[in-house]
């Protein structure tokens, strides 16, 4: 399902074990300082762990608990993450804090100059810390690497507060859609999308 040019895995990413560390806006125990890293193998059961805590505190009243159980058994898979890890055009972050992890993302190009942002999620007790906004602009640097004019994703129509982060991230919505994930389940979204053209540093 996904589409692009093949070519080297690790072409425009970081080596092995390379982190980048950005300061983020101030909480209460003072400046927050960030380190963004790719996922690593060992990194996936912490992944699947956090991805777990965020989907129950943040899904049910949108989808029920029979489709979060489904798609978190769909998504969310070590098999499935560990086979991800190694897709030459998909892209896994990481975002510590203290050592702990505090969110995540996974991008991916789509073809025809975009990259899909497919993951973001950061933990509930650091959400609106500025994690979300350092992760974007990691699957930002990717998409730019890889030759990606645009950048879109998927929302919920239901989750508002989601719509209105990423509207403050310079997305705007594209398109209604709704998919047919299986086992009687619908995906009612949104497409949201942020051209990169306009943000290409000034010459």
């Amino acid at each position: 399902m996904k589409r692009g040019e093949s070519g080297n895995r690790r072409r425009g990413r970081r080596a092995p074990g390379q982190a980048t560390r950005a300061s983020g806006p101030t909480d209460k125990a003072g400046q927050l300082d960030v380190l963004i890293a790719p996922v690593a193998p060992a990194d996936v059961e912490s992944v699947i762990a956090l991805a777990r805590l965020v989907w129950q505190q943040t899904y049910p009243g949108i989808i029920t608990q029979e489709q979060i159980d489904f798609m978190l058994e769909q998504r969310y898979s070590r098999q499935r993450l560990l086979e991800e890890l190694t897709m030459p055009q998909v892209w896994w972050d990481q975002a510590s804090v203290d050592g702990q992890l505090a969110g995540f993302s996974s991008c991916m190009v789509t073809g025809g100059g975009e990259m899909k942002l497919d993951k973001l999620y950061v933990d509930p007790a650091r959400q609106r810390s500025g994690i979300g906004a350092r992760l974007i602009d990691q699957v930002v640097s990717h998409a730019r690497t890889a030759g990606c004019q645009t950048l879109i994703l998927a929302v919920n129509k239901r989750n508002e507060r989601a719509i209105a982060a990423y509207g403050k991230q310079g997305f705007a919505i594209r398109e209604s859609v709704c998919v047919d994930i299986g086992n009687g389940f619908l995906m009612d979204d949104f497409i949201m999308a942020r051209s990169l053209l306009a943000q290409a540093a000034p010459s």
